[in-house]
């Protein structure tokens, strides 16, 4: 699949956004400038998205110059942090020596470092008609035209795409921009706050649809045609939170096979402002507008020449530490492959997955670990009991195909769940209510003291979202199982799909686990960011336990021989879940596992209890908890997991830097911080490099989306994070959040998953790719997938090739590979 097909982008010729499209048509206009921005998904789904991912089509560097000039965006960090990061050894000169070269830079070391000695040009992007309406105001005394409109737009959206939370709601009809322009027609505030003359004849006149209104404020704008999509493109980078909500609504309506104009509406409710506020401002205004468009080429060239070499910084840092692995990799490269296994265990590709792996490992030389993306490839939603709606369990690339529901609970335990779940839904409602809330608290408040004063000093109990409104024993008895498909040999198909895919299809160990992991925290907005990001910000506990039982199934054993894959009789799959705040490990369905190997699970749970106190020991100083004691600090996680004043319960995959494609024994003696995607590959095994292709296309897609979501968060965290968490305001039920009670909705991560309120806790670094295979079969697969091979032409990532023959690395540069250092 090309970049176009993946974004709807198209490759620009003179710069990003191609300024060689003057006759280009008006749709395919607007629909360029749409597919710039990238999605963002719902709270209860929250996945990590690379918010560039509309740009992978160009250079990084370039991209960088755009969003500086169309938006002010930052994708560097500031040089105080590079200086700092030299003084802390990070980098030295000899990497930035290696930067330049790399680079053909005309440049020196000595002058680089003069450089970083000085602080960064700032650069004003290109101005919109909210900046210039600004020039005739008092911001000292006025709230500006920019934050108005911001405001405005996305007070709007909120109420449109409310799901719930709200007890009213604006009239739908017709879309986002007819139900914004009836709003608009009797809305009072511009002139009565802004003082906006002729207010109210400029919007009874608005268009009557969005691509009308797009085709007519452009005109009337009088908007150079070469100049109108990277104009487009900068009002949805002014909303950008809300344009990348209507990206995803976009984005998951096309993986169903239907479509959505959510986003050219909001591009049409931006547009309608410009075009409003300059049918208003009279000839003062408007000869100022035609200034300020003569000042976009050079507010271009300002942003392409003010930064060029701070990027030897960041290439100096990523080589650096890129280097280090290098060095420390190849000593591995001899191992043998393990034999005789006690047990395996698969763990999720995740970096905080590398932590536990290792102190399991460390356990005995009986375990062998393995990594597979967490959602077990099984491309399912689930449909949990009593719900009449399914959620999907898989990456948010992919459309669910399959079927996962809840057996081992009757009928009438699915009625009795509805009921409970419908009467918590009135509950609440009652108690949020606009006319019941202050009743609410005078009667009933008190009656929540307790449970108030628990929740803030961590003595809550564990909240799992699939054991909401059972009973205890009901949860016992719910068993997430594959219902479709239902025919035994597309079961068996896809059995041996996924062994495949996790290079596990012969030597089984007794035992094999499938671990999925998921976060435990309390009053955290932003929890399924914890969560695993293949399972769609969803524990992965439902995949691990439906593909053990798939994987045990006495039909798909015989289909599974009859494909070449003999798995002794004598082997069981469990399913386990990591919880990744505390590190404990939970082991299910262990009812279904014959007497003779309860011994095997007690070894196993032995070690995973061993593993998961060293892992907390190793965590324990990024957590401030170092002090503690192995029983104290088990205690001390939990209550951070609970106590809903915590900001900071876990890091999540902070700091996560690498993606390594290989078999473990090549890489078990690394001891990689957790920083670290873990994916298991053979390619001896691979016939064709059917695997190599999957994991090119779809792991390595995902790694490197959570990586630059990361990376965004933490070089712009105003534009690509979503600020202080203590601040945040849920809106709309589960669409996101905003900072305070306005502004645009916010997108990212908040600055406590990256900083500690003293340091960054992240380092941005562009993630790098090692793969163990053959230079000839990466090269088959990036010639055959454009939106892969940007990724890497483009420099939105590294790849580094793993030759275990010769125990060296080559790195992938301008085309071609060359022994790293």
């Amino acid at each position: 699949m090309s970049t176009t097909e993946t974004t709807g982008a198209t490759p620009g010729d003179a710069d990003v956004l191609g300024a060689s499209r003057a006759t280009m048509d008006a749709d395919a206009l607007v629909d360029g400038a749409v597919a710039r921005i990238a999605p963002t998904w719902p709270l209860d789904r929250f996945i990590a998205v690379n918010p560039f991912w509309g740009f992978v089509d160009r250079p990084m560097r370039e991209v960088a110059a755009t969003l500086a000039s169309l938006s002010g965006a930052r994708l560097l960090m500031p040089r105080s942090f590079y200086r700092d990061a030299l003084r802390k050894g990070m980098f030295v000169d000899a990497d930035l020596r290696a930067a330049v070269v790399r680079s053909s830079a005309d440049v020196s070391v000595a002058q680089l470092l003069a450089l970083l000695e000085r602080e960064e040009p700032m650069t004003p992007p290109r101005a919109k008609v909210t900046d210039v309406a600004d020039l005739q105001r008092d911001l000292e005394r006025q709230m500006s035209w920019r934050d108005f409109v911001t405001n405005a737009v996305s007070q709007h959206c909120a109420s449109y795409f409310d799901d719930g939370q709200a007890q009213l709601g604006p009239d739908r009809t017709g879309g986002l921009y007819a139900s914004w322009r009836r709003h608009a027609q009797g809305d009072r505030a511009p002139t009565l706050l802004m003082g906006l003359d002729g207010y109210g004849a400029a919007a009874e006149a608005l268009p009557d649809t969005a691509r009308e209104l797009l085709y007519v404020a452009l005109g009337d704008l009088e908007v150079p045609e070469s100049e109108r999509e990277r104009y487009l493109v900068a009002l949805l980078l002014d909303v950008n939170g809300w344009a990348a909500w209507c990206a995803y609504r976009r984005w998951t309506a096309r993986l169903g096979g239907a479509d959505d104009d959510a986003i050219v509406d909001l591009l049409a409710v931006r547009l309608a402002w410009e075009w409003l506020l300059h049918r208003t401002g009279g000839p003062a205004l408007s000869r100022r507008w035609k200034l300020a468009m003569g000042g976009w080429p050079s507010a271009d060239a300002a942003a392409r020449a003010a930064r060029p070499d701070d990027w030897l910084f960041q290439d100096a840092l990523e080589l650096a530490w890129r280097e280090d692995v290098c060095a420390r990799l190849p000593s591995g490269l001899s191992t043998a492959r393990p034999e005789g296994a006690a047990v395996q265990a698969v763990f999720c590709i995740d970096v905080r997955s590398e932590v536990l792996r290792r102190a399991l490992e460390a356990q005995s030389q009986a375990v062998q670990t393995l990594g597979f993306a967490g959602f077990f490839g099984l491309p399912v939603d689930y449909r949990p009991v009593g719900s009449e709606s399914a959620r999907p369990q898989l990456p948010g690339l992919l459309a669910p195909r399959m079927r996962v529901t809840d057996a081992g609970l009757d009928d009438p335990a699915a009625t009795r769940r509805q009921g409970r779940l419908s009467t918590a839904r009135a509950w609440g409602a009652f108690k949020g209510g606009a006319v019941s809330t202050f009743s609410f608290v005078e009667s009933l408040g008190p009656l929540y003291a307790a449970s108030m004063l628990a929740s803030t000093l961590g003595h809550r109990a564990d909240a799992r979202v699939d054991a909401a409104a059972l009973s205890r024993k009901e949860e016992e008895g719910r068993k997430p199982r594959l219902a479709e498909p239902d025919d035994v040999e597309a079961r068996c198909d896809l059995a041996a799909g996924i062994l495949r895919a996790m290079s596990l299809t012969r030597g089984f160990a007794r035992l094999v686990a499938l671990i999925g992991h998921g976060s435990d925290t309390t009053n955290n907005p932003h929890a399924a960011g914890l969560d695993c990001g293949a399972c769609c910000g969803q524990t992965g506990e439902v995949n691990a336990r439906a593909a053990a039982a798939l994987l045990n199934e006495p039909a798909v054993r015989e289909g599974l021989a009859v494909r070449g894959i003999l798995v002794p009789k004598t082997t069981r799959f469990v399913a386990g879940l990591h919880n990744t705040t505390t590190d404990e490990v939970t082991l299910f369905d262990l009812d279904e596992l014959p007497s003779s190997h309860i011994s095997d699970v007690s070894q196993l749970h032995g070690w995973l209890v061993a593993a998961g106190a060293t892992c907390r020991a190793e965590r324990a100083r990024h957590l401030g908890l170092s002090r503690a004691e192995p029983a104290g600090l088990l205690a001390a996680v939990r209550r951070r997991a609970r106590d809903w004043s915590e900001v900071r319960p876990e890091w999540g995959l902070a700091n996560n830097a690498a993606f390594i494609v290989a078999p473990r024994e090549h890489c078990r003696h690394l001891d990689l911080g957790g920083r670290s995607f873990l994916h298991e590959y053979r390619f001896e095994e691979d016939e064709g490099f059917a695997i190599l292709e999957l994991i090119m296309t779809a792991p390595m897609v995902v790694t490197h989306w959570i990586n630059l979501q990361y990376y965004a968060s933490t070089v712009d965290n105003p534009r690509y994070g979503s600020g202080n968490k203590v601040l945040h305001n849920v809106v709309g039920g589960h669409l996101g959040v905003f900072e305070g009670n306005g502004g645009d909705l916010r997108i990212g991560l908040p600055m406590q998953s990256l900083h500690d309120g003293e340091r960054w806790v992240h380092t941005p670094l562009r993630l790098c790719v090692f793969i163990e295979a053959p230079r000839e079969a990466i090269d088959g697969v990036l010639a055959k997938h454009a939106h892969v091979r940007s990724l890497v032409d483009n420099a939105w990532l590294h790849l580094v090739q793993i030759d275990a023959a010769e125990r060296a690395l080559y790195a992938y540069e301008g085309g071609r590979w060359t022994p790293t250092r």
